[in-house]
């Protein structure tokens, strides 16, 4: 903290800071907010749920609305829409849990407490009508093609008189038979989660809490219901008078669920990319520094024909775009039968030309006398290159080591390539794309795990860049 302090504290000449120092600063303090708001950004949205990302919540934190139950309940007149006070964020979340979250929970005790409209309610929601049937089947001797009916064909279900079924059941068998068979009048019935919000009643005027499906604060009305069901009518109510109620609710499961394989929707395991991922980015670090370091050791401490214009080609591909080459590689991959195999990913670009460059301009600066030394003394040229040249060549190696870390760990092209057709040897990028479907989005898992994506080559970058500074620096000298 000292060091920080004395170099926040430093002036361009003088006791007292001058326009130029405030420019400095301001500039600093630019290129800090610069790189850190979008990354602060991206952390909080990771740690939303699925339900504020799908609503284009804009807060910013990661809260949830205290929610309300919202049911529908069919019958013979007609439809009933009413509120269920009271319930335990289990059961208002009971879509969201995973199958074990729900397998801990009694939900047959939890609806004794229940009966009526709330009870229809309640069980539909907690997915009990299909095990409530199949208990009734097995008790009444029904048929056993009751339980197949909904998913029979329409020429199927004529060969079999279902109404004479439901007919010679009483009223409450008849009804929970009809809303599993989808039969009217009883159709199946409906729980919605709303936001819970009190207002101003446009009646009179008191204080009052309603529930409201979708808050837009852009909007200068919102349709909302009574909690309290003193009436099923929709109001209107001004949305600046509304008052929402929020806690700050982080969604650790976005991070835990794709690392455990628990994420649904998702046909990959995280852990798996993970460990993808640093097997790639660890060997083929390790060939590109042997590779190219062998390479500029030749191209700087050897005198043969062609040097010059070996040199020169590669340079040249410093300046072809990666898009350029993608066919041959491609080609390359199928024709060596290593598509689907991270080998695919690592062989094809272990040697850089970008690294060579680094490494050679380095090697330039050792004495050749050392070189020439070791020679006499019976050295052969595999211990020059690994006893002296490796050695002194080290903060230029270590430069290397760090970029190709970062170009590794990063790289989306050469995986969708070589390893698109095998999940399990995808990367971290690749498993990115997994979580947007055509049909299915998990923006919220998307998010955690890029922030997941993003620790190792920040923590390589931020510790180590002093090295990637003096690496480079020292190329240039001779």
């Amino acid at each position: 903290m000292t060091g920080l302090a004395t170099f926040l504290g430093r002036k361009a000449g003088g006791q007292r800071a001058n326009w130029l120092d405030y420019l400095t600063y301001a500039y600093l303090m630019f290129g800090i907010l610069l790189i850190l708001l979008p990354v602060s950004w991206l952390a909080l949205n990771s740690l939303k749920s699925a339900s504020q990302l799908e609503k284009q919540d804009l807060s910013l934190l990661p809260t949830s609305f205290e929610s309300v139950a919202r049911a529908t309940v069919s019958y013979p007149d007609g439809n009933q829409i009413f509120f269920i006070n009271d319930l335990p964020r289990w059961v208002l979340n009971w879509s969201d849990l995973s199958s074990e979250q729900q397998a801990g929970h009694d939900v047959a005790a939890f609806l004794e407490q229940y009966s009526g409209r709330e009870l229809y309610a309640l069980r539909a929601h907690l997915g009990q009508v299909q095990d409530l049937v199949r208990d009734m089947i097995a008790r009444d001797g029904l048929p056993d093609w009751v339980l197949r009916y909904p998913s029979m064909s329409a020429t199927a279900k004529a060969d079999f008189d279902i109404d004479a079924v439901v007919a010679a059941l009483p009223p409450e068998d008849q009804r929970l038979l009809s809303e599993f068979l989808s039969l009217p009048p009883y159709e199946p019935a409906r729980v919605a989660v709303q936001i819970l919000a009190s207002a101003p009643d446009p009646v009179t005027g008191e204080e009052t809490l309603f529930g409201i499906s979708n808050f837009r604060a852009t909007r200068d009305v919102t349709p909302a219901r009574y909690v309290d069901n003193r009436s099923d009518e929709v109001v209107r109510l001004s949305t600046a008078e509304i008052t929402l109620r929020r806690s700050f609710a982080p969604s650790w499961e976005n991070f835990t669920d794709p690392v455990t394989g628990r994420a649904f929707g998702v046909n990959v395991n995280f852990a798996t990319c993970f460990t993808n991922s640093v097997l790639v980015t660890v060997i083929a670090t390790i060939l590109t520094l042997l590779i190219n370091s062998m390479a500029a050791f030749a191209l700087a401490k050897y005198k043969f024909r062609g040097q010059l214009a070996f040199f020169i080609v590669i340079l040249a591909t410093l300046m072809v775009p990666p898009t350029i080459t993608l066919v041959g590689v491609f080609k390359a991959v199928n024709a060596t039968g290593l598509s689907g195999s991270i080998w695919g990913v690592i062989i094809p670009g272990a040697a850089t030309p970008t690294g060579v460059f680094l490494l050679r301009q380095y090697m330039l600066s050792i004495p050749d006398e050392l070189i020439e030394a070791a020679r006499m003394d019976a050295a052969s040229e595999w211990k020059v290159y690994w006893r002296i040249i490796l050695p002194l060549a080290l903060p230029a190696l270590a430069a290397l080591g760090i970029l190709s870390v970062i170009w590794r760990w990063n790289d989306l092209i050469l995986p969708l390539v070589a390893i698109a057709t095998t999940k399990e040897a995808y990367t971290i990028q690749l498993c990115l794309l997994e979580f947007r479907g055509e049909h299915l989005s998990q923006e919220h898992y998307r998010l955690a795990m890029t922030m997941v994506s993003l620790v190792p080559s920040t923590l390589v970058f931020v510790f180590l860049q002093k090295y990637i500074t003096t690496g480079i620096a020292n190329t240039g000298l001779k």
